[in-house]
């Protein structure tokens, strides 16, 4: 009987090794696996490479896992804002590797890796220095640099439902980077606010299928002072 569920986030976690590439789900605050962020710091899995659309905001979710020194690169489109000390203070320190990726390339190279794309070219970056050294052609007149795809060895995603094959259904704007990302990572490892009987979610509803997802955990919603809820960060 395939069951994906599992017991913790400590158990899902359980086996990422140090130098993994994390690609980690989110756009600010949109998304963001907070629950599976805290346990991968408590993991202790070192010198990682991280994928995400920012690098943190304040001091929690991907910031804490930046102070915890616990990345060794970023590979992001978006990584400096009012917020964004921790990171500041370790890129300008030398601690932390920065590549520096526009936002549509950042999303097409990790749909690239899942769809089985070797390479391919994209105008966006040509002739600045995020093309750096890599191959330039000229196709129908107009200029574009070759991009590689970006390959996790485990993904980190929040979904806001799921059932024990994976199968994930996602709330609005939190659905963001990640479809791609499952599909772009050895593992999959997503959170969910509620566990659906198997045969329940819709299909036309399903973003995720459950081949692309190896564990899912379920997390509490987290009640707002006003007697309503907010979802889990």
């Amino acid at each position: 009987m395939i069951n994906k569920i599992a017991r913790s986030v400590a158990d899902a976690l359980e086996g990422i090794q140090d130098g993994a590439t994390v690609l980690i789900g989110g756009f600010g605050t949109a998304g963001i696996p907070g629950e599976l962020i805290d346990g991968l710091v408590e993991q202790g899995a070192k010198d990682l490479t991280v994928v995400n659309n920012n690098a943190g905001n304040g001091e929690t979710g991907l910031a804490a896992l930046l102070k915890a020194g616990r990345v060794r690169k970023i590979i992001c489109s978006f990584p400096r804002q009012a917020d964004s000390q921790v990171f500041d203070g370790l890129y300008r320190s030398g601690k932390l590797e920065l590549e520096l990726v526009p936002q549509g390339n950042l999303a097409e190279r990790i749909r690239a890796a899942g769809a089985g794309i070797g390479a391919f070219f994209c105008p966006t970056g040509y002739g600045t220095q995020l093309a750096g050294n890599r191959e330039t052609r000229e196709i129908d007149g107009k200029q574009y640099v070759l991009e590689y795809p970006i390959h996790g060895d485990v993904a980190l995603i929040k979904a806001e439902r799921g059932d024990r094959w994976g199968n994930l259904v996602y709330r609005k704007a939190a659905r963001n980077f990640g479809p791609v990302m499952a599909m772009a990572s050895k593992k999959t490892i997503a959170t969910v606010h509620d566990i659906a009987e198997l045969g329940t979610l819709d299909p036309e509803t399903v973003v995720t299928p459950g081949i692309f997802v190896h564990q899912v955990v379920r997390i509490e919603r987290v009640a707002t002072q006003a007697g309503g809820f907010k979802k889990a960060a």
